[in-house]
């Protein structure tokens, strides 16, 4: 049976967690005790004792007494048709990290919108990190209709705004559904309240949608592991993210380059002839190479090997993004330094006008260009997701600062073009890095005498620069 996963999203108290425990619940996809629960549950919650489905979701403690999603909730389900898992995200914008984790493993989003407010700033910011994170599929709820009478008109003004939403993300896939979570209008079945509504209930459009997923070109598999249980064995594991693999098959290593015949493939504890797609695989090759932890095994596609490249992020963390910062990358199963070398623009995100970027702080969407410590093999997102998508971890608390996607490689030939005196200073987050004679000569007052090379700058002549700071203060820097 076909898996569809996907994500509800939208403002806060906008009812989506009301939305799934309703799906839930009139699909009869609770079991006996949880829905007795379910009704002892809502006595005491704030519907005067009618059946409050958002507590199918909503489990925390301090979910319950605020009446709000915090964490993200993951519910398996399956009707006659589709298997399915939902992930419930929060609406408040003080959790938006977590709803773009939910996000991030989706198919399909399906965004509510309070029909008594419309589209709100929050709206727009959950749909495009829908849309950042590749989703390309979405449906539109206009949850609460009962509200407002039923009221068609109130539901075409919604649908204008939604629309003009969409035509700025460029969203090719989307229906709009007027729904009632609370009531159960156009949830699993048509309502008889919207007669001017003719199109299909929630459930049934999930049901039968049809998700094309993106193809990726050729063959790709990052490496997790070396397994080597013994002398006469040595196995590279990781999922196949793109294309299929089979023996005999030549593959490249990269970045190094080499190439090597597929010698057998393993699966769990069984060996195979070929393998597809999700797979976690054990692949043994006919002859040594240089592969660990991070390397890429790839066929019949021209990945990206790379130190420098341009993406767009969603920050996170609490403190503002600061140009010089550095943090560590996660990037496919590599983890790598870098370096923040200079930020764009800044996202509005009610207008999608591109802002300059004065302050970067949490839940905004910037553009900017990374620096990373060494090559690393990378593709753009829209190629291959698993190769342009990446988190940024802080070097010190280990939390994750943010999320992002490679919107463009930096190629070695266009980082040789750029031309820089053999001494100058360079303003970070610390003070001034002092570049003296083309070394790092450690850090210090700005001396007058010499030129700035800000991180960023004008295109093209923009110094990217990447700071290691490591055991006796010893600082290495790359153009």
């Amino acid at each position: 049976m076909e898996l569809l996963k996907f994500i509800t999203c939208g403002s806060v108290d906008d009812g989506k967690s009301t939305l799934i425990g309703h799906i839930l619940y009139d699909a009869k996809l609770l079991y006996a005790d949880q829905e007795q629960a379910l009704i002892l549950d809502s006595r005491v919650g704030s519907r005067g004792g009618a059946i409050d489905y958002s507590l199918l979701l909503d489990g925390l403690t301090a979910e319950r007494e605020q009446g709000i999603t915090i964490d993200v909730a993951y519910r398996y389900f399956t009707t006659d048709r589709r298997s399915f898992i939902v992930a419930d995200t929060p609406g408040h914008e003080e959790y938006t990290r977590n709803m773009a984790v939910g996000a991030s493993f989706a198919d399909l989003a399906v965004i509510l919108v309070d029909a008594t407010r419309g589209v709100l700033a929050q709206t727009k910011r959950h749909a495009r990190i829908c849309a950042l994170m590749g989703i390309e599929h979405f449906a539109f709820a206009v949850n609460k209709m009962d509200l407002t009478g039923y009221s068609e008109a109130s539901f075409r003004d919604i649908s204008k705004q939604i629309a003009a939403l969409s035509d700025e993300l460029r969203l090719s896939e989307k229906v709009i559904i007027p729904v009632s979570a609370t009531e159960g209008d156009n949830v699993t079945k048509l309502g008889g309240n919207m007669p001017w509504y003719t199109g299909k209930a929630l459930l049934d459009f999930l049901e039968t949608a049809e998700i094309r997923a993106a193809a990726e070109q050729g063959f790709v598999m990052p490496v997790q592991r070396v397994c080597r249980p013994d002398h006469t064995f040595r196995g590279f594991q990781g999922q196949i993210e793109a294309g299929g693999v089979a023996v005999g098959d030549e593959i490249t290593a990269n970045p190094s380059g080499e190439t090597a015949i597929v010698k057998s493939i393993h699966i769990a504890e069984l060996s195979a002839s070929e393998a597809k797609p999700g797979q976690p695989v054990t692949i043994q090759l006919d002859r040594e190479v240089d592969v660990s932890r991070g390397c890429v095994f790839s066929r019949s596609t021209e990945l990206k090997i790379a130190k420098e490249l341009a993406a767009t992020l969603l920050w996170m963390d609490e403190k503002s993004l600061i140009s010089g910062h550095d943090y560590l990358i996660k990037l496919g199963t590599r983890l790598l330094p870098a370096v923040v070398a200079g930020i764009r623009d800044k996202v509005d995100v009610n207008t999608g006008e591109e802002l300059p970027a004065d302050f970067v702080g949490k839940n905004d969407i910037v553009r900017c260009t990374l620096v990373l410590s060494e090559p690393a093999v990378l593709d753009e997102f829209r190629l291959h997701k698993t190769l342009g998508a990446f988190i940024l971890i802080d070097r010190v608390s280990h939390a994750t600062a943010a999320c992002g996607v490679v919107e463009k490689a930096v190629s070695p030939a266009d980082q040789s073009k750029r031309q820089y005196p053999d001494s100058f200073d360079i303003p970070i987050d610390r003070g001034f890095l002092h570049i003296r004679d083309g070394k790092a000569a450690g850090f210090g007052a700005r001396d007058e005498s010499l030129p700035v090379h800000p991180l960023g700058g004008e295109e093209g002549n923009g110094f990217r620069l990447l700071c290691l700071w490591e055991k006796d203060a010893e600082v290495e820097y790359a153009i």
